[in-house]
């Protein structure tokens, strides 16, 4: 009876640890690939190659030139829209400011003028003008009585033979313009005892007309529509200037994060299409890991903490992040009803890693042990 003690008691411990051994679980560890973003470059314009500045495989950092293109004829096209939006600019200015003081004062001299020229006209010859055309006439009717007189003398001599055909000529020559002379005096005592016509006075109240209109629009400026109109063409100037700069800024490739060089086949001469890619790039400072969780095993959550091991590094943990975990299963058809066909369903998951980036290359296998945390 007491042998059976201590068998009793090697049975129960024994018991026990099968108990616990069937309870405790293996580690929950999933494996699947390092990845990262390849994205594919190119330029929107196009053109012909003039340097390739990196190789396959090359580190570089975001900004970092990759590829530069000739610029063909946009340096020309630059330069004259520059030139067309100077003169719009200008223009604009110009319009905005309005007329020079100086222009004003010019405006308004013209219109004074023009008002005096008017007065002028409408009060007609001074009465000293009537009487000095007046004077003139009584002068001239003088000197036309004095040509006939002599015109007679020199007829009578004819007559008896004491003067020449010249003389009498010359003598009756001098009594037409005596009397032609008299005749015009008299018109031009005639006009200015008649006044200004009413033709001349109406024409000079059209240049006033004129000369107060110029002067009021030196006033008032440019039209509101001139200066919109100017407006616009200075902003379609600016407009495309900016699309020649980004052409211009389009002509190197340029890289938009730090990454590695994957795959570049150009060389300086090349032609490449507009919108085309030219070299294709690996985001590294962004690395995940892509792996499958069984159903039975999808208790994670999105922000649990995990570690990342890989065969490169042995014995060496990496921190990871699981920040995304598909709500559709793969791998399995949708029909499947009993529990066992269940559990053989795979949900994919993300894990960002959080550490070792400048070790970790796309690619490696890795393990993920979702049981760290």
């Amino acid at each position: 009876m007491k042998r059976l003690i201590p068998v009793a008691v090697v049975a129960l411990v024994l018991t026990a640890m099968l108990v616990a051994g069937q309870r405790t679980q293996e580690p929950f560890v999933v494996s699947g690939t390092i990845e990262a973003d390849d994205v594919r470059l190119g330029s929107r314009v196009g053109g012909r190659v003039a340097k390739v500045l990196v190789a396959e495989g090359q580190d570089v950092s975001s900004g970092d030139p990759l590829v530069e293109l000739e610029p063909f004829d946009l340096r020309e096209r630059e330069a004259q829209v520059r030139q067309t939006l100077a003169a719009a600019e200008a223009r604009l200015s110009k319009l905005t400011a309005g007329f020079r003081p100086e222009e004003i004062e010019q405006a308004r001299a013209l219109r004074d003028e023009a008002s005096a020229a008017l007065d002028e006209l409408r009060n007609g010859p001074r009465p000293q003008e009537i009487a000095a055309a007046d004077a003139q006439v009584q002068l001239a009717a003088a000197e036309l009585k004095n040509a006939k007189l002599a015109h007679d003398r020199v007829e009578s001599l004819f007559a008896k033979g004491a003067a020449d055909q010249s003389a009498l000529d010359d003598s009756e020559t001098q009594h037409v313009v005596a009397q032609a002379t008299l005749e015009d005096r008299r018109e031009r005592l005639a006009l200015l005892q008649a006044g200004t016509r009413p033709e001349e006075i109406a024409r000079g109240e059209a240049r006033l007309r004129q000369a107060e209109a110029e002067l009021q629009l030196r006033q008032n400026g440019y039209r509101s529509e001139e200066v919109a109109e100017a407006q616009a063409l200075r902003d379609q100037a600016k407009a495309e200037l900016q699309v020649i700069e980004r052409q211009l800024d389009e002509l190197i490739v340029r890289a938009p994060f730090d990454g590695v060089v994957e795959a570049i086949d150009l060389r300086p001469g090349d032609i490449v299409p507009p919108n085309a890619p030219v070299i294709s790039l690996l985001e590294t400072d962004q690395l995940r890991v892509r792996a499958y969780v069984t159903e039975n095993r999808l208790g994670i959550t999105t922000g649990l903490h995990v570690a990342v091991t890989v065969d490169s590094f042995p014995g060496e943990r990496f921190d990871g992040e699981v920040t995304f975990i598909a709500r559709q299963a793969e791998f399995t058809p949708g029909n499947v009803q009993t529990p066992e066909e269940r559990s053989k369903q795979v949900f994919r998951i993300r894990v960002a890693l959080k550490s070792g980036l400048d070790r970790l290359r796309p690619g490696m296998a890795a393990d993920v042990h979702l049981d760290a945390e």
